[in-house]
């Protein structure tokens, strides 16, 4: 009986283990991978303008677009003043178009009451949300690029040790099962004279 549930506690071990190193791969693909493939830039919403939807520490995930791939209802996010690394994320609540020509966005945040003061000009705008996780905003304001680069290696070094160890355990845990009695037993041979 104590063999049996040291196998149950050791594979419940390796299972959980498993789902943490899946866990963790997860988040480094959705915080840096993928937007990285994507071309698209992950940034943090930091104010509750955009609740229940987006609540502060969303990591929201957008992409470049075209202007005029941009319609109502979609979010984005943009820069206040262009050429001002500040940027918002709110939803779009309207098109306009100037008398030269030139359209705008009108953007709103969700729990907002009336629509943002200035109309978006196409210049200000940097993508379109593509995806959003709640909460690993958090973990992305804590670290620099830098940082986040440095850590991205430590991560995926520690999880690939952890692997290989886990590995060595299972292969070095199967040598010990095998018998150690590996005799051949001798034949007997009869002979007729």
């Amino acid at each position: 009986m104590g063999g049996s549930a040291r196998a149950i506690a050791s594979w419940s071990g390796r299972v959980i283990a498993w789902f943490v190193i899946l866990g963790a791969v997860a988040v480094l693909a959705a915080a840096v991978v993928v937007p990285r493939l994507g071309g698209a830039t992950p940034y943090t919403v930091l104010t509750s303008s955009m609740e229940p939807g987006f609540p502060p520490g969303t990591l929201v995930v957008v992409r470049p677009v075209p202007i005029e791939e941009i319609s109502t209802g979609d979010v984005i996010t943009y820069q206040l003043e262009s050429g001002d690394p500040t940027v918002v994320t709110h939803r779009v609540v309207g098109l306009s178009t100037t008398l030269g020509g030139e359209q705008s966005l009108v953007t709103q945040g969700d729990s907002n009451d009336i629509p943002d003061a200035a109309p978006v000009q196409p210049v200000q705008v940097k993508g379109r949300l593509w995806y959003s996780v709640p909460y690993l905003g958090r973990i992305s304001n804590v670290i620099n690029g830098d940082q986040r680069q440095v850590g991205v290696y430590v991560v995926v070094g520690a999880l690939l040790g952890y692997a290989a160890f886990m590995f060595g355990g299972s292969v070095r845990e199967r040598r010990r099962r095998r018998p150690s009695g590996t005799e051949v037993p001798a034949e007997h041979h009869t002979t007729s004279v």
